[in-house]
């Protein structure tokens, strides 16, 4: 885990040294971690023909409010404005919480996508992934971060069900990757939802209150839901729910109970029907795991057709999320375009990987070591030399005792050091030091690199590959 944040709160007249609550610093080993899982998730969207692009950190208010339902906005880090601009509406009689502030922290990178899209006018069908940082104003709780990365894949241009067909094929290539076989991809359909809750008998003014609280089935429960619908002003609960809940019976059997329920809604059997596409088209590694779940909701209101998530009964996590958002781009460009996104977790992923045992990789093949200042040059060219020859090489920067620089190269978990003493420089040979068993050997100079990649093959793999 990353440390951390717990505020910037001072005892005793010293300063705190924790990151904001819901921020973690990230040391080394878990750097290079997030690096090996993120390389994996590139290698599989770039096989799928998808490009990256990146955006900023900051949006303005206008593109990012609206968009993602009123929880979502309550969600944004706001940025205040500058200099005069904020003295001037500091200065108000009356000061308007909206007017101090003229940007945000992204929420996601579904909406700055949208925005590329309308500024550049990408060429369509455009397929795009994202691997940045987003920012949720959010309360800090255990896998539940302020900010985090998202790894995002989405078609723009293309309308449904084939991009769909190809998203879920790159995300669960990804996850299997990753080395992650329990997984179940639940499959669901904004219209079938809200034709269900026309259906249901629920007005038209509490639906999308309806959608918020069953998002949160897998959270909360059925009971709890039921509660919270009634509350919210849906009296039609028991009628919605005795649609939408099935035991794990099997697609089949709750596709044909859906078309029951379905019949003479326009709007859910067109939904029902996409969703029986999707299944048909999957190729067999993808169609084995997906899982009609009619419950399923997902919160942002700019889903319009087909939603999913990918989540581990056996971890407990959702890894995966998206969903089919035809009307988000049309908000920038004048113009309707069909587009459709998936987002991996990488912070669930990332922590399921650091609660694992595997031996990993090194970080580093070899310690060249600093016998003297005389024999610095030898050393420095040495190190340059391994380097040349792909393996990655410390040097260390200081000739203090060769104990100590050991030590340091133990500490590290280097495999192998070399020493270049007064003997070993003046005989054009060098000493390597094999430090998983302190056996060593004196070598040429020539054979240097062959020695120590030797050693580090013996390190276990990476657990990524």
């Amino acid at each position: 885990m990353g440390a951390r944040g717990g505020g910037a709160q001072s005892k005793g007249g010293k300063q705190s040294t924790n990151p904001p609550r819901g921020m973690r610093d990230f040391l080394p080993d878990q750097v290079r971690l997030r690096r090996r899982i993120i390389d994996v998730i590139r290698s599989v969207y770039e096989a799928h023909g998808f490009e990256p692009i990146e955006t900023p950190a900051l949006e303005t208010l206008s593109v990012l409010l609206g968009k993602y339902g009123d929880e979502g906005d309550q969600l944004l880090f706001k940025v205040l404005k500058r200099g005069d601009k904020l003295a001037k509406a500091l200065a108000a009689p009356h000061v308007d919480p909206a007017a101090v502030a003229d940007l945000g922290l992204r929420y996601d990178l579904t909406v700055p996508l949208a925005r590329v899209v309308a500024a550049h006018r990408m060429p369509l069908p455009f397929k795009r992934y994202q691997i940045q940082p987003v920012w949720r104003a959010d309360r800090p709780a255990r896998g539940r971060y302020r900010e985090f990365y998202q790894c995002d894949v989405d078609i723009v241009g293309a309308p449904a069900p084939l991009p769909e067909v190809e998203l879920l094929s790159a995300a669960c290539q990804a996850l299997e990757r990753l080395g992650f076989d329990d997984f179940t991809v639940q499959l669901n359909h904004r219209g079938l939802l809200f034709g269900l809750l026309e259906q249901a008998g629920v007005p038209a003014a509490r639906r999308t209150d309806a959608v918020v609280v069953l998002d949160k089935m897998d959270k909360i429960g059925k009971d709890a839901v039921r509660a919270e619908l009634i509350e919210r002003g849906v009296e039609a609960a028991d009628a919605l729910l005795g649609m939408l809940s099935f035991d794990d019976e099997g697609n089949e059997v709750v596709l044909a109970e859906l078309a029951g329920h379905c019949r003479g809604n326009e709007q859910a059997e067109s939904g029902l029907a996409e969703i029986e596409q999707i299944l048909d088209l999957s190729g067999e590694q993808t169609s084995r795991r997906l899982s009609v779940a009619p419950c399923l909701a997902r919160g942002l209101s700019y889903y319009t057709g087909a939603i999913f998530e990918i989540s581990s009964p056996q971890l407990g996590v959702s890894l995966a999320g998206g969903g089919r958002y035809d009307g988000l781009i049309g908000m920038f460009m004048g113009e309707q375009q069909p587009a459709c996104g998936l987002s991996l977790g990488l912070e669930r992923i990332v922590d399921i990987f650091e609660q694992r045992t595997e031996t990993r990789t090194p970080a580093v093949d070899v310690l060249v070591t600093c016998w003297d200042r005389d024999g610095v040059g030898t050393s420095l060219r040495v190190a340059e030399q391994l380097r040349a020859t792909g393996l990655k090489v410390d040097f260390y920067c200081e000739p203090v005792k060769m104990g100590r620089q050991l030590k340091y190269a133990s500490r590290r978990g280097i495999p192998a050091a070399v020493i270049l003493g007064p003997d070993e420089v003046a005989s054009g040979r060098a000493t390597v030091k094999d430090l998983s068993n302190f056996e060593q050997q004196q070598v040429d100079l020539d054979a240097l690199a062959a020695t120590v990649t030797a050693i580090t093959a013996n390190i276990g793999a990476d657990a990524t590959s």
